[in-house]
């Protein structure tokens, strides 16, 4: 692995034998072994060469806001894009973000640029392309209601997809098919407003954030997709689960559809009252709730989302 490693490190900047849990925000996972930070998108395409030449398993992160990793050590390359990827730069009402670009970040400096459109994005913590790959949104918003189109990395080959190209839906996107794809930077067209206009939409939805969520605790967002006629709180309220705790992770007593890690959780924690909600959601109504975020390193048999 010393040959790997001393190629790897022409191209990123290199961690060995990283706990995912200080890549997540559930702040959960086992061990990878190797992490990169690519210089740039080009080193980006030589680190995922190099890989292949190793036969070395690779997983793209970003901030690991939406990613419950499980407690089995990940004898691969994490390739994170939120440290050196993160150019944006604006055009009239246009903005070009690269992948690892945090999205709260985003969303203020639109406001600053009088641009309107991402105000609903000011509290989900993580970039702009985990932000396309799962089609985040909030207060009846979308990022996929704003983008023009994506840069992506397919088969060795730098494409631009059309926003109608894009597949989008509730909590997913074409990207969710092929996560083989890498998404490199996102073309987004807002509109112009006056600035305390949005700024004020912003503040007040950051006062409503800290009043229903559990901000004060380590978490993935969150949990569950909402049903066709009901939010997936309500079926996990109606069912008496609100602060149900297993190990160090808990059904949160703010907002039922988040899970917290109260102290000390491991993933399994996590895991084990996901089935519990599916479970008794399942027993009382008939009702089968998806999860939102995405398990990472976990056995095929072991979930099924």
């Amino acid at each position: 692995m010393d040959a790997f490693i001393n190629r790897l490190r022409e191209y990123a900047q290199v961690a060995e034998h990283i706990s995912l849990a200080d890549m997540t925000t559930m702040r959960v996972g086992g061990m990878a072994r190797f992490v990169a930070y690519p210089k740039n998108d080009f080193a980006l395409r030589c680190i995922l060469h190099l890989a292949k030449e190793y036969a070395i398993t690779t997983k793209v992160i970003g901030k690991g806001s939406n990613l419950l990793a499980s407690d089995d050590d990940f004898d691969g390359l994490v390739i994170r894009l939120d440290r050196t990827l993160t150019e944006v730069y604006f055009e009239d009402d246009q903005v070009l973000a690269q992948a690892g670009a945090s999205l709260i970040a985003l969303s203020y400096h639109a406001m600053e640029k009088g641009l309107s459109g991402l105000e609903f994005a000011c509290g989900i913590p993580g970039t702009i392309a985990g932000a396309v790959y799962m089609n985040a949104g909030a207060y009846k918003s979308w990022i996929g209601d704003w983008v023009e189109e994506i840069e992506v990395l397919i088969d060795d080959t730098i494409v631009w997809l059309k926003s109608e190209d894009c597949g989008w839906g509730y909590r997913t996107s074409i990207f969710q098919q092929h996560p083989e794809w890498i998404i490199l930077a996102v073309r987004l067209k807002l509109t112009h407003k006056p600035k305390e206009e949005i700024r004020n939409v912003i503040e007040e939805r950051k006062t409503r954030r800290i009043e229903s969520q559990p901000l004060d605790f380590p978490n993935a967002g969150s949990v569950f997709r909402n049903t066709d006629d009901h939010f997936a709180w309500e079926y996990i309220e109606a069912c008496q689960l609100r602060g149900r705790q297993i190990g160090g992770a808990q059904i949160s007593n703010k907002h039922a559809n988040f899970i917290i890690n109260v102290g000390h959780a491991k993933a399994s924690d996590v895991y084990a009252l996901i089935r519990l909600i599916q479970k008794e959601v399942k027993i009382k109504f008939g009702v089968e709730l998806k999860t939102e975020i995405e398990f990472f390193n976990w056995r095929e048999d072991n979930h099924d989302g």
